[in-house]
């Protein structure tokens, strides 16, 4: 219980403190300054603008519509700024026969007893998915205490080189994919020691690197089909092809390649590479600096699709090339989606679209591959149903 030292506010003072300026929130007698919060809400901001100077409990505690975590009201609590006297409160202290176990506010065991009993909102703990450890968004963002999650579950220091730990721990299959499962945040969004050396800087990849390395050799790609193909009708049909593909391609890829887990061989060398390719993304997702692909994986990668989009379209180098720029464009604009959906305030539908990538984190990591879209979700049976109440771990 917070000491009584903090103010007390008039619920009309509260309810005008509804602006990105300032913006109050209450759950029952509490208050709470959630302005510095705005920009990091996983929702955006606007969201919690919505409820500016208002109690928030039933929304919180809406499992359907948005569910919260225990960590949420742990965040919550960090931006207690005092307490309000509602209507509720004035009535359970008119009616009290010590009002002084209410006021000043916080009330003491016997005062909060009372307020209770006359239905002032009371903070509570939330159920988890058992599988990630978590019940909503706000978690991936809630910083991990890596000496205390170390000593836990015996997996990873956070506070050392990461490879080398994976490599040399011995790990069972089945404990690592329920650990690096299980979304770490570390020290607010920065970068977990990978390497330990020289080749550290190689394991981070700024979002704007991807254009600014991707977007001249696909502009160029596009003019030469442009100026050796008779018909721009043509280049246009092939340049979208390949982007249609792509989005197959980006499903593929996630579900088949990124997400192997339940044909990843049991020993240490398919770990790791699970664990440098995707794994390390669902145990540390809020990583800025790790979101996108670097250049020199992405090579590794797309090397085989430029080969491939040759031998299909074997007729005309330009119009496979062609086909491939539209393609490479798609995954400029999947691994931007990507970076914004993690770290970025976005239009409605991209809001939806952060929501849902967001559930494949914190929820279910088994379901939700698309990226982008959740097209081929639909197609192949795995979208992720809206949240539901997340059950006890």
């Amino acid at each position: 219980m917070p000491g009584r030292t903090l103010p007390t506010f008039l619920s009309s003072d509260v309810a005008s403190r509804n602006t990105d300026e300032s913006c109050y929130v209450t759950i029952g007698t509490k208050v709470y300054d959630v302005t510095e919060f705005l920009d990091n809400h996983p929702g955006g901001g606007d969201l919690i603008l919505d409820y500016g100077g208002q109690d928030v409990e039933k929304v919180m505690g809406n499992d359907v519509s948005h569910t919260h975590s225990e960590a949420a009201y742990e965040i919550l609590e960090d931006h207690l700024v005092g307490f309000v006297v509602n209507e509720k409160v004035m009535d359970t202290i008119a009616k009290s026969e010590k009002p002084d176990n209410i006021v000043p506010l916080p009330p003491n065991e016997q005062g909060q007893k009372e307020l209770e009993k006359n239905g002032v909102a009371v903070t509570g703990k939330k159920s988890v998915y058992a599988t990630t450890g978590m019940s909503s968004a706000e978690d991936l963002s809630v910083e991990t205490d890596t000496i205390a999650d170390y000593k836990r579950f015996r997996f990873l220091d956070l506070n050392r080189p990461l490879l080398m730990q994976v490599w040399n721990g011995g790990f069972s299959k089945d404990f690592y994919l329920e650990q690096v499962h299980r979304p770490r945040h570390y020290k607010g969004g920065d970068s977990a020691p990978l390497f330990g050396n020289f080749l550290e800087p190689l394991s981070k990849t700024p979002w704007w690197v991807v254009p600014m390395v991707w977007l001249p050799p696909v502009t160029y790609g596009t003019f030469l089909a442009f100026a050796n193909l008779d018909n721009s009708t043509h280049v246009v049909a092939y340049w979208l092809g390949g982007l249609a593909i792509w989005t197959l391609v980006e499903y593929v890829l996630h579900r088949g390649l990124f997400h192997i887990d339940n044909y990843l061989p049991d020993n240490r060398v398919g770990i790791t590479l699970h664990f440098l390719l995707h794994g390390i993304h669902h145990y540390l997702p809020m990583d800025k600096l790790r979101l996108v692909m670097p250049p020199t994986l992405f090579v590794v990668l797309a090397t085989p699709f430029w080969k491939l989009a040759h031998a299909i379209f074997f007729y005309n180098w330009y119009a496979a090339t062609a086909v491939y720029c539209g393609g490479i464009f798609g995954y400029i604009c999947y691994d931007l989606t990507h970076y914004f959906l993690h770290h970025r305030n976005l239009p409605m539908y991209y809001r939806e679209l952060k929501k849902y990538h967001l559930q494949h984190h914190f929820a279910d990591y088994e379901n939700g591959f698309g990226v982008t879209s959740r097209f081929w979700d639909r197609v192949f049976g795995t979208e992720l149903a809206p949240p539901k109440a997340a059950k006890a771990a």
